[in-house]
């Protein structure tokens, strides 16, 4: 059996393909650097990190970019020898889109394509595809020709802003689209329809979209038609696969699916989810990826095994051995040159302007640079926070000389949610330690501990320990035995999608990690000597 979520953590818009005997999951990134997360596996079950195609300059500059726009929604395929990946990097999120919001709503978004022939190599300089939606997929048809399909955005005060569904040829001899935009589908009366995929089948073209936006309505709808431009007829028993109108359900926000068929001809699907905490009904660990196994009918519909719709926390599984992959260490000692796969940093090109592992070997050195949550250049490197406990632990060397120097170890959701606990310096204290929260639900947005005095010239250990939505924080010399507990608990349930005025941009999930912040501008370093993250269950004290 395969059991749901296959991808923890903030893995959404999942986008998948079969090479041979090997599979492939594209996920989306946003802001954090580089772009795009593509897994492997050979048994569907187990799942390991193997590229960030999105690397360099020329491919991707997420600089001033806001919280939760940059790439969205990437789409993986394969043909004619190369792998093929269309992403959208979103510069502009514009005014809400919840339902009943009225003027306009002004975007600016921009889709690319890359290609390479090996999964994990050096992945082309983008084509710029157009700009008209997000969410672009390319489909490879019988006949060799190439179609992007796109959501539509119309930004008009009084139009429905996602206008359905467009097709467009393309031409790689040309590297560019050779036609007019086709409206092909306009979507359900669920409405915010987006997340296009084409597929050829027994004589049929299947449309496959996200609908009733990203949350608690999300839904999978599928239509189909004999001809490629439609019309388009929707599926019988109305959406394929959703959580909505299904609180009992462990996996929700159900949506944004693509298909993939097995070496045997069977049919799986991949969708986001996500998992919120009983307790507060929030999803802290993002929109994951799930999978499920399904059925083509003798009428040519698509439907879950069960005929329901409904997700399910296991689905079964491939009839071949199990394949999996080492386990990650818990401890990255940060002895090697290169960054541990599961680190990444935000929005940056140049890590080499932020962070460095030569400077100092067996060290990760953060310079320190623009404030905590900087749209430009901040040091923030963090991974993703995949289980619901679990505990961090880095041990820092740092000399602050000036307040506006800082260094610590935070959990991070984006730039006004976020717990960070920090070394600083001041006139009176000199050098402590205190916690600076980023609040979204409360009146007042920040807020800060007492500081605590600690003695220069000593490396200094700082400990972050979750459980579901309580987040506590512990620090000790380097040459003690003797944790000190901070006696304040912290509300890690804020580091989620749902902690957000309805209609913003919140659509990553929690990460923790290290930074280093410099405002007078003289880049004060701060040294990591390791990071360790361990997930566990759960405790209730410590």
């Amino acid at each position: 059996m395969l059991t749901n979520p296959i991808l923890k953590g903030f893995n959404p818009d999942p986008s998948i393909v079969r090479v041979g005997d090997d599979y492939y999951i594209a996920t989306s990134t946003f802001e954090w650097y580089p772009g795009v997360q593509i897994h492997h596996s050979r048994d569907l079950k187990h799942w390991r990190l193997v590229a960030r195609p999105l690397r360099r300059a020329a491919q991707l500059d997420l600089r001033g970019e806001p919280d939760s726009c940059g790439v969205w929604a990437p789409c993986l395929s394969y043909a004619d020898g190369l792998f093929w990946l269309v992403y959208t990097d979103v510069k502009r999120y514009g005014r809400t889109s919840v339902g009943g919001a009225s003027g306009a709503s002004l975007r600016d978004f921009h889709n690319y394509l890359v290609t390479s022939p090996a999964i994990d190599g050096d992945w082309s300089d983008p084509i710029a595809l157009n700009s008209s939606g997000f969410d672009p997929s390319l489909f490879h048809n019988d006949d060799g020709r190439k179609y992007l399909v796109n959501m539509l955005w119309d930004w008009r005060p009084g139009n429905n802003r996602f206008a359905g569904i467009v097709l467009q040829e393309y031409s790689h001899a040309a590297r560019a689209l050779i036609d007019e935009p086709r409206l092909i589908f306009r979507g359900t009366a669920l409405g915010l329809t987006e997340g296009p995929h084409l597929y050829r089948r027994g004589g049929y073209y299947y449309l496959l979209t996200a609908e009733g936006g990203t949350g608690w309505n999300h839904t999978v709808t599928l239509a189909r038609s004999r001809a490629l431009e439609g019309p388009y007829e929707l599926h019988p028993d109305g959406p394929v696969l959703s959580a909505r109108g299904r609180p009992d359900a462990p996996l929700q926000r159900t949506g944004h699916a693509d298909l993939v068929d097995t070496q045997t001809g069977e049919t799986y699907m991949v969708y986001l989810c996500g998992r919120p905490l009983k307790n507060r009904g929030r999803c802290v660990l993002g929109r994951e990826t799930a999978i499920e196994k399904m059925a083509w009918g003798v009428d040519g519909w698509l439907r879950t095994l069960n005929g329901e719709g409904a997700p399910s926390l296991e689905t079964p599984g491939l009839a071949l051995p199990d394949h999996p992959f080492a386990t990650p260490p818990a401890r990255d000692e940060f002895d090697d040159p290169a960054l541990p796969v599961a680190f990444q940093w935000l929005r940056t090109p140049h890590p080499q302007e932020i962070f460095s592992l030569s400077e100092r070997p067996g060290y990760l050195r953060l310079y320190g640079r623009e404030s905590i949550g900087s749209l430009f250049t901040q040091s923030l490197v963090a991974r993703r926070q995949e289980a619901h406990c679990f505990g961090a632990e880095t041990l820092m060397e740092f000399e602050p000389g000036s307040f506006q120097q800082m260094a610590g170890l935070t959990c991070y959701y984006n730039g006004g949610k976020f717990h960070y606990l920090f070394v600083s310096w001041d006139e009176k204290l000199g050098k402590h330690l205190r916690v600076m929260s980023g609040l979204p639900d409360q009146p007042q947005v920040d807020a800060f501990t007492p500081p605590i005095s600690i003695p220069p010239g000593r490396g200094i250990r700082l400990r972050a320990e979750v459980d579901y939505e309580r987040l506590l924080f512990a620090w000790r010399l380097e040459d003690e035995s003797t944790w000190h507990w901070l006696p304040q608990q912290f509300d890690a349930s804020i580091l989620s999608d749902e902690a957000a005025p309805p209609g913003t941009p919140n659509f990553t999930g929690a990460f923790v990690g290290m930074a280093c912040h410099d405002t007078s501008g003289s880049g004060r370093p701060a040294d990591f000597d390791y990071f360790e993250y361990r997930e566990r269950d759960y405790r209730a004290g410590f």
